[in-house]
């Protein structure tokens, strides 16, 4: 303890000349220090953003499902549809019979649910609204997770009966009877009847997100109301023509047995859709290869967001070097006049390195205030997510003070190496 006091007692000294120091030239410390604060504001501020940006696309992909593999009706291009031009229809899409054939050959599969979609006008009392008529089984809401907000989803029951019953999402029904109970109302879609039976909360799809399988105004009936009620046949009415387009399911997802079969599950299920789809009308997405691909991104970002604002610091650490090498100069007399009393060269160092890491803490600690703001002002402002991890602020601190320490070194080893005599004669 003895020993200790009076090395802590030198340490609050050196600290307090060092503060000193700087104070005498406030403006200049101040401008030495920006390149730290910038430096230090962009780490956090970058860093922030990627991870709000990441972490949302990873969510959302999550909620897809890891174990799920989506298959989706694709329109193939004009080429590949000629032969179908004359007859004014489009034959395209998913089949009944590929559910049948996945189920029946991919043992790995666990569940199978197919997707049939219709545009129609929903109206409940008077109001109505354009509905996204979403056919499937009650599979559907296990392996698309959603809560059920109230009354209840799709059940066997409903689909062995073939049942005209209907849940809407929570943005479909707020739309079509506003503060008023829906459960258990009549709703009408096109020229048929449905009783509702729950509401679910919807997934708010963002632009440029991949392609999640519901949307905001969905409403979900049993598959086999669907096909009875709509058919397979659509009719659409785009700029005074008609298009006629047949297409059996839009969609099927299927849950595999774990997640280290998915890859696996997802190119066989690939090569036997390529054995009975002459065209290209379909496309497999696997969720759990997007989160794969989505976090090694993520890493990839960082890293060449750290690189960038890595530089940001190695400016603002060359300017603390040219700072105190200029001190030094300014300073010379003093310094011969402190060796002359008997002061030793490592005294002499640990003086400079207080003044720089003085400096680099400062600038660090106005870095966090500014890396904090920002992201704020960006999600106020812009309205994107952002995070910030307690790990980028002791980081970015972390290397600011690291800065200020391997810039100060040399300066101060200058200042020490000074030679007494010589430094009294300077003027």
């Amino acid at each position: 303890i003895n020993k200790v006091l009076p090395s802590l007692s030198r340490l609050f000294r050196d600290i307090q000349l060092g503060i000193k120091n700087l104070l005498l030239h406030k403006l200049r410390s101040l401008l030495t220090m920006l390149g730290l604060v910038f430096g230090v504001g962009s780490v956090i501020a970058m860093l922030a953003v990627g991870e709000g940006a990441s972490r949302e696309a990873l969510e959302q992909i999550r909620r897809l499902g890891s174990r799920n593999i989506i298959i989706s009706a694709q329109k193939p291009s004009d080429e590949q549809t000629a032969t179908n031009v004359r007859s004014f229809l489009s034959i395209y899409g998913l089949l009944y019979s590929d559910v049948t054939r996945l189920a029946e050959t991919i043992p790995t599969l666990e569940r199978i649910v197919p997707v049939k979609v219709i545009q129609k006008e929903g109206r409940l009392g008077k109001r109505a609204m354009d509905l996204r008529v979403v056919g499937t089984n009650a599979d559907w809401f296990e392996l698309v997770s959603r809560p059920l907000i109230a009354g209840r989803v799709i059940n066997q029951s409903d689909q062995a009966g073939r049942k005209n019953v209907a849940v809407l999402t929570e943005y479909g029904a707020r739309r079509l009877m506003a503060t008023e109970a829906v459960i258990g109302e009549t709703l009408r879609i096109g020229s048929n009847y449905y009783e509702v039976i729950g509401i679910v909360q919807n997934e708010s799809a963002q632009e440029g997100a991949i392609q999640t399988p519901d949307q905001q105004t969905d409403a979900y009936i049993p598959l086999a109301v669907a096909r009875e009620h709509f058919g397979d046949v659509f009719t659409q009415r785009k700029s005074g023509s008609q298009i006629r387009e047949r297409v059996e399911l839009h969609q099927i997802i299927v849950e595999v047995e774990s997640t280290e079969l998915v890859e696996l599950t997802a190119a066989a299920i690939e090569r036997q859709m390529q054995l009975y789809h002459s065209k290209k009308d379909y496309v497999v997405s696997v969720p759990l290869a997007l989160l794969k691909q989505a976090e090694a991104t993520k890493r990839i970002f960082n890293t060449v967001l750290g690189a960038i604002a890595g530089i940001s610091l190695l400016v603002g650490g060359i300017g603390i070097m040219n700072i105190m090498l200029a001190s030094v100069t300014e300073r010379t007399r003093e310094i011969g006049i402190r060796r002359a009393i008997g002061a030793k060269q490592r005294q002499i160092i640990a003086q400079f390195l207080i003044e720089t890491v003085v400096l680099s803490v400062s600038g660090g600690v106005l870095g966090i205030g500014l890396g904090l703001l920002i992201p704020w002002l960006i999600s106020k402002i812009a309205g994107m997510p952002t995070v910030v991890s307690a790990h980028s602020l002791i980081l970015s601190l972390g290397i600011s003070v690291s800065v200020g320490v391997i810039f100060g070194i040399y300066p101060a080893m200058r200042a020490a190496k000074l030679d007494p005599i010589d430094a009294l004669r300077h003027e």
